[in-house]
């Protein structure tokens, strides 16, 4: 696997997200002070979210810093097997645009239902009552490569950590399974994370996913200023510790 960019930081969140505790200012010094040349920052949103107008304004009125360039986006939950997203339809529309968004990261935060999200407690009731495990999994790669297609400009958020929260392991996932949506990610240009926080994804995914050209990019996931650019695990992994 070429080795990734741990200069980067490609997800990190400021309190406009209900569970994160640094704003963006804090987070932008976070990132200089670990020498980063790239950040994303990131706040979760629903249908519903209303502040991204006022998220973009702060942040692009942040005083630039040589060498660090900002990025922008926002994490949306995966709705549904056919790839809706939790996002509202402004926010969608002008992802990429000058005055949207960047990227919308998309995210494995529930199951992807055909009716709608299922909790991983709903989850394991149905893989429990029959759902098989490998159809489970069809259900979640493909609902992540059609939710590719329909943001244009994705990235993946912390891929398949909801499997092991449903009591499935990554190495469920298929060979067939795995370039299927190593082909949605090249061919709609979305780049996967490889998550701190979460650990994910495993080896596996990671070799076979970067040799199909997909773009790998590092991601803390921070919630506080202090994980950003903060990669222990990830360091350890891709060998550069």
């Amino acid at each position: 696997m070429d080795a990734l960019a741990l200069d980067e930081d490609h997800h990190v969140h400021s309190t406009f997200s209900d569970d994160a505790h640094g704003a963006p200012i804090e987070n932008l010094q976070a990132a200089h002070r670990a020498r980063l040349s790239a950040v994303r920052m990131v706040d979760h949103v629903r249908t519903s979210t209303t502040y991204v107008p006022d998220f973009l304004s702060v942040v692009r009125g942040l005083a630039p810093v040589p060498g660090l360039t900002v990025l922008t986006g926002v994490e949306a939950k995966i709705l549904d097997a056919d790839g809706h997203v939790d996002a509202p339809a402004d926010v969608l529309a002008g992802v990429g645009t000058p005055h949207g968004v960047d990227r919308v990261l998309i995210a494995d935060h529930q199951f992807p239902g055909t009716d709608g999200p299922w909790s991983p407690r709903a989850t394991r009731e149905r893989l429990d009552a029959g759902l098989a495990a490998v159809d489970a999994v069809e259900m979640l790669v493909l609902a992540t490569t059609r939710a590719m297609h329909r943001v244009g400009r994705a990235q993946v958020a912390h891929p398949f950590s909801l499997l092991p929260k449903i009591g499935i392991d990554e190495d469920d996932v298929t060979d067939e399974l795995l370039d299927a949506f190593a082909a949605a990610a090249v061919e709609t240009g979305t780049p996967v994370e490889v998550n701190e926080k979460w650990r994910c994804p495993g080896p596996r995914a990671r070799e076979r996913w970067a040799a199909a050209g997909v773009r790998l990019v590092a991601s803390s996931d921070a919630h506080v200023p202090r994980d950003v650019g903060a990669y222990t695990w990830l360091r350890s992994v891709v060998g550069q510790g």
